[in-house]
């Protein structure tokens, strides 16, 4: 969706040459990947949990889909990995059938956004209302919290004030100097303080084993029948449709906060292409990640591809060739930086008391029912279906009670003009065939639309009951100033809707 008055920024800003011609710009993009690279490692070992897989498989499909996403995508800058979304989908498939259904899913899920991709499913974006993104936003920013909670309770007290350190830093030490990302200043020191003073405290080795060797390419070993794909194809479908919402979503956010333009064409086919890749070397599949793309983009200043290639290199590196180093980083580092994230995701400006009290009730009723069915189910496809049904029932029922009936003029004693004024659809011309006087109107009706417009076929059903209604009565019913859109609908559909309602 456009927004008025918004300014597309100069093709520069998302470059990778002119990133590579600024030092001060590539030092960003490198510093922006490695951060993203250490917070992608404990999401996608808690992912792999959720998906009932081993870490190995959610660590391969973050790497693969980083950087095949950073080729391909239409979004520069944009983090996609292993997402909880996906996880949350593939889990009863690969607790009831196993890894190899879980890939072939996956396969099929990657060929299915990019055929939706192609037919134009990116377009329907425009029909998400502000109200629904924003409560995208919201609930995502609670979701990346709450997600932070295991590793806050039932844990050895130093893991408070560590996190309380890396709070602090990240907040005050960009007020003195931007030169390094903040989030990572603090990983490296909570780190080092916790290996200097011994400290017992949980690390990123606790929450599972990390690979030794680079993912392979493999075929998932399933037999191809039908049965096969009757088992895979309504998992695969839900795979494309909650990955290609996500992404589609998180573009549209990163768009508005660079104040730049993308094809989301390209970053639905490229998001499809980067499953396919997944699947084929073993991932799990994944989508645009909130939270890694907010550290990207928000925290560190990335905005380039160079941010997200350098995400899934170094992601590899870290937990194949720095392993044994990686697994020492303090849980509770990781958890300060997604408290920050979720803190700067959230809306704050959304909940102020001024603001709710100058929205409409029906725009806040939106964004409420969009975060309470997110965090309800866990699910950002729920909650955005949820949202966007809820703004057009309200809109609907808005716009309905605008239609009206006037009565204008008295040409002479037998004939009756009447004006109608508002849209004409289903919600609003229910009520028009009660507006009419059928028994104390004159011969002659004339019925005035010049300031109204019939929008779909029970218009059309109205308008006939009433000249129906007048014509058993012996007056006759003259129908003016439709425009050329009304006309062709009313001309096309008129005296073919049978009897019925």
């Amino acid at each position: 969706m456009s927004h008025a008055g918004s300014t597309v920024a100069p093709p520069e800003d998302t470059s990778v040459l002119a990133a590579l011609r600024s030092p001060r710009r590539l030092k960003t993009e490198v510093l922006a990947g490695l951060v993203v690279a250490l917070a992608l490692i404990p999401e996608a070992i808690s992912f792999s949990i959720i998906a009932g897989v081993d870490p190995r498989v959610g660590l391969f499909a973050s790497f693969t889909m980083a950087v095949t996403i950073s080729i391909v995508g239409g979004r520069p800058a944009m983090i996609s990995a292993a997402t909880g979304a996906i996880a949350l989908v593939v889990a009863p498939l690969s607790r009831e059938y196993g890894l190899d259904h879980l890939i072939a899913a996956v396969i099929l899920g990657g060929v299915l956004q990019i055929v939706l991709s192609v037919v134009g499913v990116a377009k329907l974006m425009r029909f998400i209302p502000r109200s629904v993104m924003v409560g995208f936003v919201n609930a995502l920013a609670i979701l990346i919290f709450t997600s932070q909670l295991p590793y806050l309770i039932g844990v050895p007290a130093l893991v408070y004030p560590l996190v309380a350190v890396g709070l602090v830093v990240m907040v005050f030490l960009p007020k003195l100097t931007t030169v390094v990302p903040a989030p990572l200043i603090a990983i490296v020191m909570l780190t080092a303080a916790t290996l200097v003073f011994a400290l017992q405290v949980p690390d990123v080795g606790d929450e599972g084993e990390l690979p030794s060797s680079l993912p392979t390419l493999l075929l998932p070993n399933v037999p191809f029948t039908l049965d096969t794909l009757s088992i895979i194809a309504p998992f695969s479908l839900a795979i494309a449709l909650v990955g290609l919402l996500e992404s589609l979503m998180t573009a549209k956010l990163v768009d508005d906060i660079t104040d730049s333009r993308s094809n989301k064409t390209r970053e639905g086919w490229g998001q499809g292409v980067a499953n396919l890749v997944t699947g084929f070397t073993g991932g799990m599949g994944g989508c645009a990640m909130i939270g890694q793309t907010m550290i990207n983009v928000k925290v560190s200043g990335a905005r380039t591809r160079i941010s997200t290639f350098l995400a899934g290199t170094f992601l590899l590196i870290l937990v194949v060739g720095l392993g044994d180093i990686v697994a020492l980083i303090p849980m509770a580092a990781l958890v300060a930086v997604m408290i920050m994230v979720s803190v700067g995701t959230f809306d704050w400006h959304s909940i102020r008391p001024s603001t709710l009290r100058r929205m409409p009730k029906s725009e806040t009723l939106v964004m409420i029912a969009t975060v309470a069915v997110t965090v309800a189910t866990h699910n950002l496809a729920y909650g955005v279906v949820v949202g966007v049904v809820t703004a057009m029932v309200l809109f609907a029922r808005r716009v309905a009670h605008l239609t009206e009936v006037v009565d204008v003029a008295h040409p002479d004693e037998n004939t009756r003009v009447y004006k109608v004024l508002g849209e004409l659809f289903f919600a609003s011309s229910n009520d028009l065939i009660h507006q009419f006087d059928y028994v104390g109107d004159p011969e002659n009706i004339v019925i005035d639309m010049s300031e109204s417009h019939i929008w779909d076929a029970s218009t059309v059903a109205t308008l006939d009951a009433v000249t129906t209604k007048y014509a058993a009565r012996g007056k006759k019913v003259e129908i003016v100033g439709l425009n050329a859109s009304s006309v062709e609908r009313r001309d096309r559909l008129s005296g073919n809707l049978g009897a019925g309602h």
